[in-house]
């Protein structure tokens, strides 16, 4: 007797048409103990003004520059960029295997906030749009030069940030990087294809199926994309057909703000940590070009934690991934459905005196994807850094999984 396909127990292969690539799922691994690698605990606690912090307001920066005593959200130039405007052409190659071109560009670091003890999620609504202001500014300045802006922000010290005050950086280079250039690719293809554009297409489709929703909003769509490599991976898309963020309504703009601030915190009360992550926006191309049609192409976030089982227990990308293709052990599916399951329990209730009564009652972890309320580093206490490894869904969840 043939066996029926379920994919929270099956392995196989899931196409990413966005980024024209493949994805191992292979959710039954979930099942096995962790042996592996933990990570230390976060500091306990981040000064909320440190004079030789670099990105502080007031302080002295590395190339002897003095920041200003900013209020808000504050710009300025990479004193270490990867991006250079007056880089030197390498010249033309003597080989097809030995091709280098040039590479110019600027790269700029933006604050979101003058305390260093803060994240995007413990900011104010009204913090986070003067934030979404000043992404959709730099993206037009330097747009008008350049055909891509890359805006990302890794949070972190999992993610390689060195600095935990809350800032992002901007690359703008001469040149399509590889994933603008395969998003290109694939976004006109299904264009010409289909008569209308893909992402556009793709969050219709996710509206109606409702598999892997995590957040709707009048202007906005948070969903764990079909695809997703990474264990908690969303994907943020505006309803409206938008291609840059300069191009975004005031009432986009506020309700931007509104629901990164539910998702970013739907983040954190996941494992009861400030969540790290990876994130940047993609748009249409500029510069020289941003006349040309670009109607294929639709505005969108990618956010890539890291994080698989708990606040100390991530993805590592090694091994079959570095060598063969992206894989990962929950479905996409599993994660939407063990955050959506039960009703949202404050953490106040959860963890009274810091007792982590989630283990006791067994509820998964992720259930509390569901929580939108604010956290403050008083309340929350996650700036502890707590690496106790709540239940994770390694057995059957309460409701069967999508198959």
């Amino acid at each position: 007797m043939a066996t029926t396909f379920r994919a929270s127990e099956h392995q196989h292969i899931r196409y990413n048409p966005l980024q024209d690539e493949w994805v191992l799922v292979s959710a039954h691994r979930m099942k096995r103990p962790w042996q592996g690698q933990v990570e230390p605990p976060l500091l306990t606690t981040v000064p909320r003004h440190d004079p030789h912090n670099p990105l502080c307001p007031g302080a002295t920066r590395a190339n002897g520059e003095v920041n200003p005593h900013y209020e808000g959200t504050f710009l300025f130039d990479n004193d270490f960029p990867a991006l250079q405007p007056d880089a030197p052409s390498p010249g033309s190659s003597d080989h097809p295997l030995f091709q280098a071109e040039a590479a110019r560009g600027v790269c700029k670091v933006m604050c979101f906030h003058p305390w260093s003890d803060v994240t995007l999620p413990l900011m104010s609504v009204p913090e986070i749009r003067a934030v979404v202001d000043a992404w959709a500014s730099v993206t037009e300045e330097l747009g008008a030069q350049y055909p891509w802006v890359q805006i990302f922000e890794n949070k972190g010290a999992m993610m390689g940030c060195s600095n935990p005050h809350p800032h992002c950086q901007v690359w703008a280079s001469s040149f399509l990087p590889d994933v603008a250039q395969r998003e290109e690719r694939s976004q006109r293809a299904y264009q010409s294809q289909h008569g209308e554009p893909l992402l556009m297409e793709y969050g219709r489709q996710e509206l109606l199926r409702k598999d892997r929703l995590v957040l709707t909003s009048e202007h906005w769509l948070v969903l764990v994309p079909f695809w997703a490599v990474w264990p908690f991976q969303t994907l943020l898309l505006p309803r409206r057909h938008v291609l840059r963020l300069p191009e975004l309504t005031l009432a986009e703009r506020d309700d931007l703000a509104s629901i990164m601030k539910k998702l970013l915190t739907k983040y954190d009360n996941l494992f009861e940590t400030s969540f790290p992550y990876s994130m940047g926006w993609h748009g249409a191309p500029m510069g020289s070009e941003a006349g040309a049609n670009w109607d294929h192409w639709q505005l969108h976030a990618h956010y890539y934690p890291p994080l698989l089982r708990s606040a100390t227990v991530r993805k590592f990308m090694v091994g079959y991934e570095m060598l063969a293709q992206a894989q990962r052990d929950l479905t996409p599916e599993q994660v939407w459905t063990w955050s959506t399951l039960g009703p949202w329990v404050p953490f106040s209730l959860l963890f009274p005196q810091g007792i982590p009564i989630i283990m006791t009652l067994r509820i998964p972890a992720t259930w509390v994807f569901l929580g939108t309320q604010e956290l403050t580093p008083s309340s929350s206490g996650y700036s502890s850094g707590r690496s106790h490894q709540p239940p994770h869904p390694t057995c059957s969840p309460p409701v069967s999984s999508v198959s």
